[in-house]
């Protein structure tokens, strides 16, 4: 691979990556950028290109910690710095990969050597490398959520602490943060996303003109990277100087008080959360403005600060699609533009917008039992059934059993044979905890326990591999009985490597939550499979928030089918389960020995990530003479393998035969119904059903 960088003139398109980018070049107090989009599309490309544009960097000499000769750090560990020679070199472009450890990116002591040699010994990590350059994080919605928390804390504080047994470092860490990841490997945590400066949204052209430009020019960089790089030299070195230009124009750029009353009510009507909104997109601004070489921020500088700062800060839940309305930005642009707005009756004039107070209630009912779920109110979804979507008795039949053998109850009329249109899901709500019963060692998440690099110690053990974590107390324990036998001749404490005990933590990790979901024409009630559909969602949501892997398998008709193979993206699931058709008999059973086939891949492809099975369902079985009897034979299965499980009871009506209950039983899973499953604060513990199970030691 050559190492001439691709010119970052040379890329074709993506105006706003390529602003993003330089705003943060000119200002990096803009707090980095975040760039989405899905693969192929030159995320990285662009990233390493940037790199190459930055103004070179004076450092003192022999400093690991590239210090600034005109003003080192006073903490800086290989410090003080008075008077030191010093040099010029390019800025560095860090890259951090996704399975890095926190000692390998804030540094670390040695701490063999510090207890038994008496070495204070440091070594810097990537924080360190990456002062006063870049530093670019691809996947970043991969990394654990302790990992990205504390880049963006160093980040939001340009400087890095280290805190070991007692002894502390600290030095300046001040950088371009550049993250990039595609949104249907799964989602960064909001509070995660809100630490980024501007977000971008990229996809790659559909023009084919430009599509063929693309592969025109990589193709020539591949067969003469050199040669194609002096192409764009001339471009490459005015841009280089244009940031240049900015970066000095940067301090004399005035922010009026209209354009931040500007900023602060846009930020107030799109409803963000905090006011890191209205300090980014102040900064923004001021960045636009000297970027475009002037020194007082206009309202078109407010315009696009907030279409880069805004997007990612205003979304409610993991299934809203990001971007802002145009029509409300420009309104209170508009509204605000003058400079003789009364302050006193400010605040309370911005919050109310014009015509919404009265119009969010009749858009809300709207979509009538579409948005209803199971509470109504007013009886807006009463007429609903009798309308073209809904075939007439389509309730009455939801309640009757529909497999052979089981109890007579009255109906009026079989269960649908055919297929319903999809039904839109209710609103989602935070639902119960179900946890799987003993201690994981997946990935970190927060919902089972599990030994994880995070949490609390529990217990010490002999280190397996390089000593991470010094478990103080047990490594003097283990060294104490052998002091008189090692000869020691002085008052300090004489440790061979054999001594040393390294902590075991307890936190919480991911599973895998595999969802079941019955879709026959038992389920297709119009109402009911609004109210199921929002549990489904509800419980999606739970899993994003928990940084769970999601699958689902629904099955109707005569067969079972994986309708969304197990990913880290819960908005594909979302989107999966909103089309999710109804209609035809329920073979409970494919459902069942489908799930079964698909934990015994995941199982092989990840055998640290344990599974939750939730199957939603009412527990009826048909489409054949022994459907009952294959359904529990595959729920013994599934029991069998200790498969941790819970039953979402979908059976309504006034006669209920209790079936989801007693597949429950036969699963070893508890049963819960759609109403329980709204209970806040309640944690439930699902066991796996392991037989001959080791009881657990106690934490």
């Amino acid at each position: 691979m050559s190492d001439v960088r691709y010119p970052f003139t040379a890329i074709v398109g993506m105006a706003d990556l390529r602003l993003g980018l330089l705003l943060n070049a000119v200002s990096p107090a803009v707090g980095g950028v975040l760039v989405r989009g899905e693969k192929g599309t030159a995320k990285s490309t662009m990233v390493r290109a940037l790199a190459g544009l930055l103004p070179s960097i004076a450092t003192v000499d022999g400093c690991r910690f590239a210090c600034d000769p005109a003003a080192p750090d006073p903490h800086c560990p290989d410090g003080p710095h008075a008077g030191g020679a010093s040099s010029e070199r390019p800025a560095r472009l860090v890259e951090l990969p996704v399975g890095v450890s926190e000692d390998r990116i804030v540094g670390s002591l040695d701490l063999e050597r510090a207890l038994a040699e008496g070495v204070k010994a440091y070594e810097p990590g990537l924080l360190a490398q990456a002062h006063r350059g870049v530093l670019y994080i691809d996947e970043v919605n991969l990394l654990q959520d302790h990992v990205v928390d504390l880049l963006l804390d160093a980040a939001a504080m340009g400087r890095s602490y280290v805190e070991r047994e007692g002894v502390s470092v600290r030095h300046a860490a001040r950088f371009l943060l550049v993250g990039t990841m595609n949104p249907e490997e799964g989602e960064l945590r909001p509070q995660l996303l809100d630490r980024f400066g501007l977000t971008v949204e990229i996809a790659a052209t559909r023009d084919p003109a430009e599509r063929a430009e693309v592969v025109r020019r990589r193709l020539a960089y591949d067969a003469d990277p050199a040669g194609f790089a002096a192409r764009f030299a001339e471009d490459e070195r005015e841009l280089a100087l244009r940031i240049t230009a900015a970066r000095e124009l940067l301090p004399k750029v005035g922010l009026t008080d209209v354009a931040l009353r500007q900023i602060t009510a846009v930020c107030a009507a799109f409803e963000v959360d905090g006011l890191r909104a209205d300090i980014v997109m102040a900064r923004t601004a001021v960045a636009l403005a000297a970027w475009a070489g002037r020194t007082e921020v206009l309202e078109e500088d407010v315009r696009q600060a907030a279409r880069l700062a805004l997007p990612h800060r205003r979304r409610r839940n993991p299934f809203d699609a990001p971007g802002l309305d145009e029509e409300q930005l420009e309104r209170t642009l508009e509204e605000h533009a003058q400079p003789e707005e009364p302050q006193p009756g400010e605040p309370e004039g911005e919050d109310p917008r014009p015509g919404e107070p009265e119009g969010d209630g009749p858009e809300d009912d709207g979509p009538g039992p579409d948005g209803g779920g199971p509470d109504n109110g007013g009886g807006g979804g009463a007429p609903e059934p009798a309308g073209p979507e809904a075939p007439a008795g389509a309730d009455a039949p939801s309640d009757a059993p529909d497999a052979p053998g089981q109890q007579p109850v009255p109906a009026q009329h079989p269960a649908p044979a055919r297929e319903s249109a999809p039904v839109a899901a209710g609103e989602p709500y935070r639902t119960r905890l179900f946890k799987v019963d003993g201690t994981g060692k997946g990935a970190q998440g927060r919902r089972s326990p599990a030994e994880t690099d995070g949490g609390h110690a529990i217990r010490a053990r002999r280190p397996q591999g390089r000593l991470a974590h010094l478990h103080l107390s047990a490594t003097l324990q283990a060294a104490a009985p052998h002091q008189v036998a090692r000869g020691r001749a002085s008052r300090a404490l004489l440790l061979h490597k054999d001594d040393f005990r390294e902590q075991v933590r307890q936190g919480r990790e991911s599973n895998l939550v595999l969802f079941v979901v019955d879709a026959s024409g038992s389920m297709a009630a119009r109402q009911r499979m609004t109210a199921v559909k929002g549990a489904v969602l509800s419980l999606l949501m739970d899993a994003y928030q928990r940084r769970d892997k999601i699958g689902m398998i629904t099955f109707r008709g005569a067969s079972a089918e994986l309708a969304l193979p197990p990913t880290s993206s819960v908005e594909v699931g979302a989107a999966r389960l909103e089309s999710l058709p109804t209609g035809g008999r329920t073979p409970l059973a494919a459902g069942l020995l489908r799930a079964h086939e698909v934990l015994r891949v995941e199982r092989m492809r990840d055998p640290h990530r344990r599974p939750l099975l939730v199957v939603v369902t009412d527990g009826r079985a048909t489409g054949s003479r022994d459907a009952v009897a294959q359904s529990q034979r595959a729920a013994g299965l599934l029991a069998a393998q200790g498969v941790a499980g819970v039953v979402l009871d979908c059976e309504a009506g006034p006669v209920r035969l209790g079936l989801a209950r007693t597949l429950a039983a036969q699963l070893g899973a508890p049963a819960v119904t759609l109403d329980e499953l709204r209970a806040e604060g309640v944690a439930s513990l699902v066991r796996e059903n392991r037989p001959n199970r080791a009881i657990r030691k106690a934490a």
